[in-house]
This record gives structure tokens, sequence and C-alpha cells, in this order.
């Protein structure tokens, strides 16, 4: 070999190392970026997932529960956030439940990141920012970016055919590191699978009474703007969408939960547990096949010509113009969901009425922002400060 090839190559080497090296900082900064949450520890009792089931305790999966009591009994409603990591408008929905509502009466169980895992990893070949920041009146808080699906890191390899448990559909390989696949779990399955197990058995020791999956979804999703509703809630879904649309001054229609389509929450929490179960979906532009960059600024703003021009040839589900569809609308369509689940639940329910204020509004996330609720973890004392 001769000497300026030897130069070359050993150059190329060189800047390749270089380049393993950055990058294996920016991998590892992001799979352990902590995240403060700011609670009321008087209100507020949290616990683990693995103390539901050991069979995750320890691992990635092991996330948060927040358990937010009344002084006076009543029902248990518990909110998913993280589901879908890649979607941040549910999770950034319930982190503003956990660290703004009073709760009056009965239970709140809040989970901001269910799939933990899903947090720690960007999907492979989109290009996604590894995190994104949400500007505040004392500064900016950071959050993970995640995936649709958990860390091959922490559950690896897929199946060629990944089946269903217990109703053995063929489902897509990739799906069996989908927590929206693998209800209700199993406790000798993947880790996926055992992470809705755990929540299984939290559904049925907290006797929660009513489930609901926060999610987003690309406007080329036929399932979108809506609630998917189990046939136990179907009902309710229906008062709860026409209340919004009078009321709130946003649209949502109704879905009906397949009942051959498994491994869902909004199937499957319903039919192996008492509660519930919900699944809202809103708009998210960003998860869209015709997009431009996967940037943090589509992901907040929700604008992208691209996704209008699909829209204008008749391409999508969901409306959307050069205003897009900004965090703040997403946020404040789960929340206001989730404030009229609450009223028309006290209505249908009054045995089991669950009360708790301080939670804005869709009207007021649009007028303050996101980052007005969200607490600046500098000015309270350590004991109310949880990293996700």
């Amino acid at each position: 070999m001769r000497y300026p090839d030897i130069i070359r190559k050993s150059i190329i080497s060189l800047f390749g190392f270089v380049i393993f090296i950055f990058s294996g900082i920016g991998f590892y900064q992001h799979r352990h970026l902590k995240e403060p949450v700011v609670i009321d520890p008087v209100t507020t009792r949290l616990r683990n997932l693995g103390d539901y089931f050991g069979g995750v305790k320890g691992t990635m999966n092991d996330c948060n529960i927040y358990i937010l009591e009344g002084k006076e009994p009543g029902g248990t409603m518990m909110i998913l956030g993280g589901s879908h990591p890649e979607e941040p408008a549910g999770r950034l929905a319930a982190w503003i439940i956990v660290e703004n509502a009073s709760i009056r009466k009965g239970r709140l169980i809040i989970v901001l990141s269910a799939n933990r895992s899903g947090t720690t990893v960007t999907r492979p070949g989109g290009a996604y920012p590894p995190d994104y920041t949400i500007p505040t009146g004392w500064g900016i808080q950071k959050f993970r970016m995640g995936d649709r699906w958990s860390n091959p890191l922490d559950q690896w390899p897929d199946p060629e055919v990944y089946i269903h448990y217990p109703s053995g559909q063929n489902l897509a390989y990739v799906d069996i590191r989908n927590l929206n696949r693998t209800w209700p779990g199993r406790p000798n399955g993947t880790l996926t699978e055992k992470t809705c197990h755990a929540f299984m058995n939290l559904i049925t020791e907290e006797k929660v009474d009513i489930v609901i999956d926060l999610h987003e979804a690309e406007l080329q999703y036929p399932v979108i703007n809506t609630i998917v509703a189990h046939d136990d809630g179907l009902e309710l879904a229906t008062l709860v969408s026409m209340m919004l649309s009078d009321l709130e001054g946003f649209n949502m229609g109704t879905e009906f939960s397949p009942k051959n389509l498994h491994g869902l929450s909004h199937r499957e929490i319903g039919d192996h547990s008492d509660a519930i179960s919900l699944l809202f979906e809103s708009p998210e532009p960003f998860l869209d096949a015709t997009r431009g960059i996967t940037s943090r600024e589509l992901l907040l703003e929700g604008k992208d010509e691209f996704v209008v021009k699909a829209g204008e040839h008749g391409l999508l589900f969901a409306p959307i113009d050069e205003k897009g569809w900004p965090v703040k609308i997403r946020v404040g369509r789960h929340t206001s969901a989730i404030l009229q689940t609450m009223e028309i639940w006290n209505e249908y329910y009054p045995d089991k009425e669950i009360l708790f204020d301080n939670i804005p509004r869709y009207t007021e996330l649009i007028k303050n922002g996101v980052g007005f609720y969200l607490k600046d973890p500098s000015e309270t004392g350590s004991d109310q400060i949880i990293y996700e």
C-alpha cells in the first residue's frame, strides 16, 4: 500500500471514530436526560410500576406512577401519557395535570412515561430531534423526544411475526415493541408485554374506574381528532364529543373500538378489567409521511408546507392551513377532553364522583401556551421534585 493511501485511510478512519464518539455522547445524554416534575407531596403519592409487577421492577420501564388523592372518597381516573413517546401533546397534557391539579374528591392516577424505554430513543432513519424545549416564564424546560416503539437496547430481537397474546392475532413484527399493541400483556413475555401486564395489575389493584390513553396521529391517518371508545364507554364518549363541540370550540368525533383488532388499550383494558377505556387522538403533522424536515419547529409549531399540499389534494383526514397545529392547541384539546370526561362521568356515576380543579382548558392553553403551566423546579424543595 502506498504511503498517501495509508494517510488518506487513516484520516477517514479517524474522522469516523470522532463521529462515533460524538454520536455516542449524544445517544447517552438523550437516554439519561432527567426531566424534573414538580409535585405537591401532600396530595400526591408516588409509586413505581414495578410495585404492581416484579417483572418490570428495576427495568427501564419501571416508570413513575403519580396518585393524586382528594380528601373525599370517590372514583378513580387513570391518565396514560407517553404510550407513544413520539406524540408529545399527550405527555405534556398529563404533565400539566400532575403539576397543577387540585383534587377534591376521588383519585387521579397519572403516568407521564407509560413506555419509558420509548422515550430514550428516536425512530431509526427518521432524523428526529433527540429532545425539544418548552419556553416558560422562568426559562426553558427540556423534554426527551421518543419513538413509537420500545428501545431495541431494552428489547431485542423482534420476531418475524408478532403473535398477540392472548388473541393469537398476527400483527406487524415491530409492534411487539409497541405499547399500544401489546395489551393486556403477559407476565412471561417481552419487556413491552410485561409493562402492559403491570399496568393491568395496577388497574385491578387500584380499582380504576376509567382509563384515558392520550395520543397523537398523522393527518393521513383516518382515526384522528376523535375519542376511540370501548363498548362500555361509547355512550360516555359520545356525550363528551357533543359537549366539546358545543362548549369548547373544537370538534372531536367518536369511534367504536373494533372488537377484532387486538392489543390496543381501548379494546383490551375494557375487555380484561372493570375499567372503562378511552383513547384520545389529536393531530400531529410531524408524523406525516409527506412532511418536510423533522425539526423541533415542526414538532412544536405543527406547520409544514408539504402536509398542507397533501391536504389540497384530498389526502388528509384532518384539516390544516398555514397556521398549522401548534402543540398548545393539541395539548388543549386533550385537557378539555379530560375535563369534559370528568364532568360527564360525574353525571353518570354520582356515587363515584371525581372532582379536580386548576387544569387549563383549550382556550386558556391557546392564550397562555404550554410553558405557562409548567412549574419552576428551582423554586421548590427537593421533596417536591421527581425526575422522569
